[in-house]
């Protein structure tokens, strides 16, 4: 006969009473033992060889409250293209989305789908999108998915339709849908195990605790201890630290104030002036219109206080160089679009405030990490808004070559990158422009982001006088290439597990 301890013995019992084999959380039900009481008599029952346990991963699927909304009331597209329909088949984005009661927000996401469905001939017309429609698509995959998860409230992956087990990714990252990995763990006798239960079990009693009443009573002198496994497993423990992308860009701050940058600031909700028009982009540029830059909805200007002594200059450097040397881009400029606000859309325009600044230092190096922000469609490289690593360095005697090393640092210290290269570009306010491109083996090249000389269109109306090297780089391009990533929703991604894995220097 075997002598286990009493956990040990009842473990086995529950087994034999399920045939064998059944699951970990059955055995505590059966046993009416705790987790961690389960989980050590079954290291102590494997190590003897008498069961084995295997584990299964199952991905469960559960509908955020959102999801539960739009599996009633219709996604967002498929509502805004029915407001579009009830309005004659054509109609502003704004009207439908107030027919459809739709948020501004929530509309420009679902312009983005029915854009990529094709439900709707989309155009522009007097800065306002306009959309044709012909009639109602039939429902689609995330559709029919949403629904049937919606329906179930929770649900495991493998219990869905195999044609609809991909439309799960495009709704967890419409944050419709939540998904968690859920191990399952069974456990089964071998055949020593049943050798064993054949044979009979002895209960070993064993004493955990020395409590004051085995002390005051003498017990303690005729009971057996238990003795203490330091290798026992027990339940992981996560020590709280710094979310990794958020101590990436602190580390990456304060590198830069190692090699003596000084950080720059600036608002989020900015000027056209500073955003575009001082860095020497045409006001009918493409990269102004309302697809690709967000409009502050309201009829509130800006002010650009002590800086509008540069106004003039800006402004006549666009209509014919002014003293530049150059011809300029040849239209009437508008001082009523210069004041409008719009959300940041490139770390540039904190550059240009620093050369008006009245603490502006020449020499001097700076650099800023802020929040941008683009109408993109988000998918796996692109989001609505990004970080961006923006820096200037300002003095006399600069050349590209200078410029170009600065940016191999960044690529070969900042991202681990094993290769560089520089591709020619074009950009309205540098010359010459350059393309930082870098390489990482297993991962391939990436574009980070461009950078140059400022144009004399740039510095001159601003006041300065020397060379001004700049670049800015996608820094969420940058964390993906080091932390091994393909996909950039993960950087803000609220999964425990991928954060916990991830390894802080």
């Amino acid at each position: 006969m075997l002598e286990l301890r009493e956990n040990e013995a009842a473990v086995i019992r529950a087994l034999q009473s399920h045939g064998g084999n059944c699951s970990f959380d059955e055995l505590i039900t059966t046993t009416s033992l705790s987790n961690a009481a389960v989980t050590r008599a079954l290291a102590t029952l494997q190590e003897r060889q008498l069961i084995r346990v295997t584990e299964t991963e199952q991905i469960i699927l559960r509908s955020t409250a959102e999801g539960i909304a739009n599996a009633k009331q219709g996604m967002p597209e498929r509502r805004l293209l029915q407001a579009v329909l009830e309005l004659g088949g054509e109609a502003t984005l704004d009207q439908a989305a107030k027919r459809a009661n739709i948020p501004t927000d929530l509309a420009a996401v679902a312009l983005g789908w029915i854009k990529k469905s094709r439900w709707c001939e989309v155009t522009t017309q007097l800065q306002k999108i306009v959309l044709k429609a012909a009639g109602i698509p039939d429902k689609t995959d995330p559709e029919k998915t949403l629904e049937v998860i919606s329906s179930k409230g929770e649900m495991s992956l493998e219990d869905l339709p195999a044609n609809l087990r991909a439309c799960v990714e495009v709704l967890k990252r419409r944050q419709l849908v939540d998904t968690r990995k859920q191990r399952k763990r069974y456990t089964e006798l071998t055949s020593q195990g049943w050798k064993t239960v054949e044979q009979g079990i002895t209960v070993r009693r064993e004493v955990s605790d020395l409590t004051p009443e085995l002390i005051v009573s003498h017990q303690w002198k005729d009971v057996s201890f238990r003795r203490y496994n330091i290798a026992a497993p027990v339940a992981p423990s996560w020590p709280g630290k710094k979310q990794p992308y958020r101590h990436f860009l602190d580390n990456l701050k304060t590198r830069l104030i190692a090699l003596g940058f000084k950080e720059m600031v600036g608002p989020i909700v900015e000027l056209m002036f500073f955003n575009c028009d001082a860095l020497f982009m045409p006001q009918d540029h493409p990269a102004r219109e309302i697809h690709d830059i967000y409009y502050v909805k309201s009829d509130e200007v800006g002010d650009l206080g002590q800086s509008e002594r540069y106004l003039d200059p800006v402004s006549k450097t666009h209509e014919n160089g002014w003293k530049t040397g150059s011809v300029g881009w040849k239209y009437r400029y508008s001082r009523t679009e210069a004041f409008k606000l719009i959300l940041r859309s490139q770390g540039t325009a904190l550059s240009a405030r620093t050369l008006v600044s009245p603490d502006l230092e020449i020499p001097g190096k700076y650099f800023s990490i802020v929040r941008c922000f683009r109408p993109d469609q988000v998918d796996r490289t692109h989001l609505t808004e990004f970080n961006q690593v923006e820096g200037i360095v300002v003095g006399a005697d600069l050349s590209l070559g200078d410029l170009l090393g600065i940016l191999e640092r960044f690529a070969v210290d900042m991202a681990g990158a094993d290769k560089v290269r520089f591709k020619p570009d074009y950009f309205p306010f540098t010359e010459p422009s350059v393309e930082l491109q870098a390489h990482k083996e297993g991962y391939g090249w990436l574009e980070f982001g461009g950078s140059g000389i400022f144009r004399p269109e740039l510095t001159l109306p601003l006041g300065i006088k020397v060379p001004v090297l700049a670049w800015g780089i996608g820094v969420d391009r940058l964390f993906m290439m080091r932390a091994g990533i393909d996909d950039i929703r993960m950087l803000f991604s609220h999964d425990l597990e991928w954060m916990r894995n991830q390894r802080v220097p």
